[in-house]
């Protein structure tokens, strides 16, 4: 497992490694917070993203959460002192573990177990709920589709359900697809309001 390690001190940094090391961590990449972070990750393309911060100003901590938010890794953060708005901001942003005062080189691995697990988790999360949203939208597109037909041709709901079952097999399309056709040619053709 790649480990991508952000430290404003080197001394931290080293302290970091040999632990990851200690834990049979040794692929490890460091990043020059100095430099564009965002793009030496791509580069390495980590699969974990530690960060350890000593004393982190407000703007420096909005630095590093925007850049969480634009990673789609998971992400151990790391800080000497923190407040309740900045760990929200953390986990706003997507940090996955955010620890205060706890480095330690025997719990880096740990922790670092903890933030892939909830990036798991969150990351099946966000899956699950755009599929229910798209199970939604079709949804919503079928039972407009299912109006138009009922009110078109005179039949029931079973059977404009039917008629776009049908069609779907037929064409070898997905019945939200040639709802969406339906309900599009209606939109054209100026009867729906």
């Amino acid at each position: 497992m790649r480990i991508a390690i952000i430290d404003t001190s080197t001394t931290r940094a080293a302290i970091i490694a040999e632990g990851l090391r200690e834990a049979g961590l040794d692929d490890q990449v460091l990043i020059d917070p100095a430099g564009p972070i965002v793009r030496q990750i791509e580069a390495c393309a980590p699969e974990v993203v530690l960060i350890n911060l000593e004393n982190p100003g407000r703007d420096l901590l909005e630095d590093f959460f925007a850049m969480s938010r634009a990673l789609d890794r998971p992400i151990a953060m790391f800080v000497d002192q923190s407040d309740a708005e900045s760990a929200l901001a953390a986990v706003d942003a997507g940090v996955s573990a955010y620890v205060v005062d706890g480095l330690a080189k025997q719990r880096i691995k740990p922790v670092l177990d903890v933030a892939i697990r909830r990036f798991q988790a969150f990351s099946r999360l966000q899956a699950e709920l755009a599929e229910a949203k798209t199970a939604l939208a079709d949804r919503q597109i079928v039972d407009r589709a299912k109006a138009i037909l009922m009110r078109r041709r005179g039949i029931d709901e079973p059977a404009a359900y039917a008629l776009l079952r049908g069609h779907a097999m037929q064409s070898n399309r997905r019945i939200a697809e040639v709802a969406e056709a339906i309900v599009t040619s209606e939109a054209l053709m100026g009867d729906l309001p």
